[in-house]
């Protein structure tokens, strides 16, 4: 029971990967910090995961703004006095050619996908080094890989992820401090749904591709693997992560296969 009594902090809690995490923690004992928009939908999780209230905190904010990200921290450590994880899950995508997506949109793409994710990562980072101890899980996505129709804004900050928090993880491995990428292909969550397009509004529709995708309880699974084996990269997904391993050795070939793919 690694997670047993452990401190671990999720954002995008509320559905999809998140809460299944929630579930899968809970179950290991772990104590839970529920981040997302919506304060009512994450106690229904914590409800539905049988969390007792000494056991989990909500701390409901919008990514587009973690200006107060200093102040939750501070909030986590009055009730459970350290923060062993952070599991920096919530982010949006996008459906919309980079032509006509407009500047609020990539900027808001940015914030919620990069920024917040150094915010809440850099927040929690004085803790850790007190601690000596600490993991930092970063979700990204195979978008971080190489790019795709319809993602551009998207697949920069993913990508942007990448440079980031492996410079991170060469700093931060001195204080015991772990850093570990997740990279999900499709998956069964509301990602497509939410996701916006050129003018910010929503997609509002399931892309077929992820209907009949992974779990997003497999994922959940196959993450807490990957963070108690301390790994630095994981890579989830069906036959869709080949295509990391085809941009790497044959480039040309990951080109021709992406230009007959679908966007949705």
């Amino acid at each position: 029971m690694y997670f047993n009594q452990k401190v671990v902090w999720i954002t995008g809690a509320s559905s999809g990967i998140g809460e299944a995490l929630v579930f899968a923690l809970a179950k290991q004992g772990a104590k839970l910090i529920l981040s997302a928009r919506n304060e009512n939908t994450l106690q229904a999780v914590a409800k539905k995961a049988n969390l007792s209230k000494e056991n989990y905190l909500i701390i409901p904010f919008d990514l587009a703004d973690t200006s107060l990200a200093d102040s939750y921290v501070q909030q986590i450590i009055q009730k459970f006095n350290r923060i062993d994880i952070l599991i920096n899950n919530g982010g949006m995508s996008q459906r919309a050619e980079a032509i006509a997506t407009t500047k609020a949109t990539e900027r808001n793409l940015f914030e919620i996908n990069y920024f917040a994710q150094v915010a809440l990562a850099k927040a929690v980072l004085s803790i850790m080094v007190k601690q000596q101890s600490g993991q930092i899980t970063v979700v990204s996505s195979i978008a971080g890989k190489f790019g795709f129709y319809l993602r551009s804004t998207y697949s920069a900050a993913k990508h942007a992820l990448h440079g980031y928090f492996e410079s991170l993880r060469l700093e931060v491995e001195k204080n015991n401090i772990k850093v570990l990428m997740v990279c999900p292909g499709k998956i069964q969550t509301n990602i497509s749904n939410n996701a916006i397009l050129a003018d910010g509004s929503k997609h509002a529709k399931m892309d077929e591709s992820h209907v009949d995708a992974m779990t997003a309880e497999e994922c959940a699974k196959k993450i807490l693997s990957a963070i108690e084996k301390n790994k630095q990269e994981i890579l989830i997904g069906r036959k869709e992560i080949l295509t990391v391993y085809i941009k790497r050795f044959f480039p040309k070939m990951l080109y021709k296969i992406l230009k007959k793919q679908s966007p949705y």
